[in-house]
């Protein structure tokens, strides 16, 4: 007999791991459309062909492997992608493709002895259009964060999470380029040279790590710092992301020595979740509006791992209010240690640029 979700001290346990499983299987076919593109010498920059396969082949893993692992719960889902582009008949050749990598890394998996229509793959791309909110249960999906980091072969995630009356209760980061070891963590064993993190977190339970290959989850911590000169920040890859001027004066007012550490996608929220650096600092440029699905499943790694994200006004994230933040421009995650002092940091260097 199959175990009720909210087992006594094990809430959401089936859900998590359903999510695992899910982010796992899209992760592969990501990785694969990624291993091609870079092998392909008439791959261009600009062309954003792979990027679009592979966020749609994300999208409809995740979707078919949450209702397969959750037969019994009223599926909704946030995500970023819906399938009018490939309705088209210019979009025909791609959505043969997608369907047929989607098919294949079924296959190759073997849990499901199943093969998709391009129709059921439209049908199950569209299963990402709830608008959340503030009641019942919502899956928030990003199928590839960090687009631009993808196409140049550098960091992105499959980033998921679970949203129950407004908070979100469990999130699930794959990461495939990040190195399992912690670049910090000096260890001999064979796990150094070991590429592809999979972070994982439920709500009052801790965040763990695995090995994307497999291997046992061990809990994870963010660091003890509490001196802001010998911390060190991540921030967006991409300049077009966040204001660096305003990030460089932060980091001056706070002492920080080091040089930024510059990465693509949620990937940041894990490395701040083991201890990798002590700030992450986000101020998109006026206008831009935050999407739940950029944070919801970072943001409970990183709490349960013992920090804390708030927005620029030291507010907590507010994920209930539809497929937007609805909230103050920036976003801050750092330990419980150094917050005060960033956010004190953060709000003198705001009212200097204006």
């Amino acid at each position: 007999m199959s175990q009720s979700p909210d087992v006594a001290g094990n809430p959401y346990r089936a859900e998590l791991a359903a999510a695992k499983k899910a982010v796992l299987l899209a992760a592969r076919l990501c990785q694969r459309v990624q291993r091609d593109m870079l092998q392909s010498d008439v791959q261009s920059k600009a062309d954003r062909t792979p990027v679009t396969v592979a966020d749609y082949g994300s999208q409809v893993l995740v979707s078919l492997v949450l209702k397969k692992e959750l037969p019994s719960h009223l599926f909704s889902m946030v995500a970023e992608e819906d399938s009018r582009d490939l309705r088209t008949d210019a979009a025909q050749e791609i959505l043969e493709h997608i369907t047929n990598l989607v098919n294949e890394t079924i296959m190759n998996d073997g849990s499901y002895n199943i093969s998709l229509s391009k129709e059921d793959v439209l049908t199950a791309i569209d299963s990402g259009k709830s608008e959340g909110g503030p009641s019942g249960r919502h899956w928030i999906l990003d199928p590839i964060d960090g687009t631009k980091g993808f196409i140049r072969g550098d960091q992105y995630a499959v980033a998921l999470a679970l949203l129950d009356e407004g908070k979100v209760v469990l999130g699930v980061l794959g990461c495939p380029n990040l190195p399992f070891m912690s670049a910090n963590k000096h260890n001999d064993g064979s796990s150094g040279a070991q590429v592809g993190s999979l972070f994982s977190a439920r709500i009052g339970c801790g965040a763990e790590l695995e090995a994307m290959e497999g291997s046992q989850p061990q809990k994870i911590s963010v660091c003890s710092i509490d001196n802001p000169v010998n911390a060190s920040f991540f921030e967006s890859f991409e300049g077009s992301h966040s204001k660096r001027d305003l990030t460089s004066s932060i980091a001056q007012k706070l002492g920080v020595q080091a040089p930024p550490v510059r990465m693509d996608s949620q990937a940041k929220y894990g490395a701040l979740a083991r201890g990798d650096g002590a700030i992450f600092m986000r101020f998109p440029h006026e206008g831009y509006r935050e999407t739940v699905w950029d944070h919801a499943a970072g943001s409970i790694v990183v709490t349960e791992a013992g920090g804390m994200v708030k927005d620029a006004a030291g507010n907590d994230l507010d994920f209930s209010k539809g497929r937007h933040l609805d909230r103050e421009r920036g976003i801050i995650a750092t330990n419980k240690h150094l917050m005060p002092s960033v956010l004190k940091a953060v709000q003198k260097a705001m009212e200097e640029e204006h």
